[in-house]
């Protein structure tokens, strides 16, 4: 296996891939036609900053990151399912302008031609309002502000059930229990299953199964391209949906590594200043996130780069998470994975440098990536 370097996620009836400073969209719109958007990452500017790139550092910015872009991501595949056919468009306008029409001429019969014509101009504003002519500016403010809300309300949403959650239920046991390490196993313990509780309800909603089934499908062509194989259908149908780099993982890994880091941090910490309240525990759990997230990162980074032993048996867990997370895919679902990875890596190239294929390159095109 050759570590590739891109990655994704799954999206609504769809798959994102994000390669070097850039990410595409490809969706199955209900017409079943294949849509591909693809974008610069706003972070790319901060690609040369050499701070960014420490250890550690690194793991938080790309922690937020990859939130944003995955939200920017589903808001946009959510689009393209809440917009209307232009035959739905043209038949729902019809019939409003009828509508209109009717109650128009009923007050001319009557003599009101002014309120007729007030009828009629107010239908024809209220069907531009609805047809969405806003400047572009607007629109793009509106976006930016349902995501900024959507990323604070999934960041709190997480603090709550995996973080919260654990250390009051953990907290019940404190008459019973007077070792702080047991208490703290404890929370560990109890914010796995709840974490793996989340996973298996959410993985039986069938909106998500098909999600989860285009997770497999990211999964399938990353490994159908890092080992060598032809980016086709039949390739990526037998490939595997279990990869060391996925986000399931590194959710897997930040669980563990805050149960070690609360451990070898809280109990000297608190004991040597004297405090023990709740409030300062979860306090102290919250600053210890971005450690968190980035130790987790640099493993995760690690695990997709190497393939000793020792890492191998280590990922295996947060492989294991992903029976849930991943769903076999159909072919079409393959397809668009396909397209996905089509408008940002030169898979071809890939293989020739790193497997010694002789695919023949396209010199008069780009390099998408």
């Amino acid at each position: 296996m050759k570590p590739s370097g891109i990655g994704g996620q799954a999206v609504i009836e769809g798959v994102m891939m994000r390669n070097g400073g850039k990410y595409a969209v490809a969706v199955r719109t209900p017409d079943n036609e294949i849509v591909v958007d693809v974008q610069n990452c706003s972070s790319s500017r901060f690609q040369d900053n050499k701070i960014v790139k420490l250890p550690i550092i690194r793991g938080v910015v790309n922690f937020f990151d990859s939130m944003i872009l995955g939200m920017k991501a589903l808001m946009y595949s959510a689009s393209l399912f809440a917009e209307e056919s232009e035959e739905e468009r043209t038949q729902r306008e019809s019939k409003a302008r009828k509508k209109a029409e009717a109650k128009a001429e009923k007050l001319k019969r009557q003599g009101k031609e002014a309120e007729a014509e007030q009828v009629l101009a107010k239908c024809e504003e209220k069907l531009k309002k609805e047809a969405g002519e806003v400047s572009g500016g607007e629109k793009k403010e509106e976006n930016d502000t349902i995501m900024t809300i959507t990323v604070i309300f999934s960041l709190a949403f997480s603090i709550v059930l995996f973080m919260m959650v654990p250390y009051f239920l953990s907290r019940l046991l404190r008459q019973a229990i007077t070792s702080e390490m047991a208490i703290l196993v404890i929370e560990g313990i109890v914010k796995l299953m709840i974490f793996m509780g989340y996973l298996a309800l959410i993985s039986r909603m069938k909106d998500i199964q098909r999600t989860f089934m285009y997770h497999g499908a990211e999964h399938k062509c990353i490994n159908c391209i890092e080992h060598g194989l032809e980016l086709n259908v039949e390739n990526v149908r037998k490939s595997s949906r279990e990869h060391k780099r996925c986000g399931t993982s590194f959710l897997f890994i930040v669980m563990f590594v805050s149960i070690v880091f609360i451990m070898v941090v809280s109990i000297p910490l608190f004991a040597l200043i004297h405090v023990n309240t709740a409030f300062w525990r979860i306090v102290l759990r919250l600053a210890l996130l971005p450690v968190i997230a980035g130790v987790s990162y640099e493993f995760i980074r690690l695990a997709g780069m190497s393939e000793s032993k020792l890492v191998n048996f280590l990922s295996k867990p947060g492989m294991a998470m992903q029976r849930l997370t991943t769903k076999e895919p159909d072919d079409a679902m393959i397809e668009v994975a396909i397209a996905s990875v089509e408008a940002v890596f030169d898979w071809k190239k890939f293989e020739n440098e790193q497997f010694g294929a002789q695919y023949k390159l396209d010199e008069a095109s780009d390099d998408p990536s």
